[in-house]
């Protein structure tokens, strides 16, 4: 499901949108999907969108859509999509954005889509594609026997590489810091992506924390949370370098 581009105005409230905290990523789901890139019709969620323009920014695991909305502004000239599993919370999302744009066009820039990224993502975007993926606040489950459903693997990380241009970074947050080394030991490990500190010239990294719903809490209740940014390296393959 994708968001309609008509607005009414009215900004939504979360208390009509409350689903559960998580969604098991591997169960069937319907959801609509393009059979490939080229086949999707992004001018459905972006009211401006003309034929050769490019998503750019995905956010995996959008929740009720904070980070999309600060980086919208902060970014203008880039179009953005959030993914979100659970129904009631891309409907908020969708309305969100729907009320923000009768407010300020710049919003047009981003928008969400109901989808599971675990299954789907090289469905949406072209190989090399993306300049910023985020990660954030994903959830943890803790039990060993689900941790098959963590959004950040040996296999996704494939996906991730496929669809992020060579240069491009991904942004991780996590309150748990277990997870958090997860994610850290997964990408560390894997040949395509690299550690790196963007420095305070990346607008993007400064708002990761205070943008996002779950960040503000983890705020609110004097927790920590922990982040690693990775840059996506050169394919030594496609360079012929052993």
């Amino acid at each position: 499901a994708v968001v309609s581009t008509q607005s009414t105005g009215k900004h939504p409230k979360k208390r009509h949108y409350r689903q559960r905290a998580h969604s098991n990523p591997l169960s069937d789901h319907s959801f609509e999907y393009p059979v490939s890139p080229d086949a999707m019709d992004w001018s459905i969620i972006y009211p401006e969108f003309k034929p050769d323009d490019r998503v750019r920014f995905c956010d995996v695991g959008c929740g009720y859509g904070g980070l999309l909305v600060t980086l919208s502004t902060l970014f203008p000239d880039k179009y953005m999509v959030g993914f979100e599993i659970r129904v009631k919370v891309s409907d908020y999302v969708n309305d969100r954005f729907k009320a923000l744009r009768v407010e300020n066009p710049t919003y047009n820039n981003a928008g969400v889509i109901r989808t599971n990224a675990m299954k789907y993502l090289p469905n949406f975007f072209r190989k090399g594609q993306l300049e910023k993926l985020f990660i954030l606040y994903p959830d943890p489950h803790f039990k060993r026997c689900k941790h098959k459903w963590r959004i950040v693997s040996e296999g996704l990380l494939a996906e991730y590489a496929f669809v992020l241009a060579e240069g491009a970074l991904v942004y991780t947050v996590s309150d748990v810091h277990e997870v958090h080394e997860w994610m850290v030991e997964h990408f560390t490990a894997f040949p395509l992506f690299e550690r790196c500190d963007p420095g305070p010239e990346d607008a993007a990294a400064q708002v990761l924390i205070g943008s996002t719903e779950e960040g503000k809490k983890v705020l609110r209740n004097k927790g920590q949370s922990w982040t690693a940014i990775f840059r996506r390296i050169k394919d030594p393959a496609e360079t012929g370098e052993k």
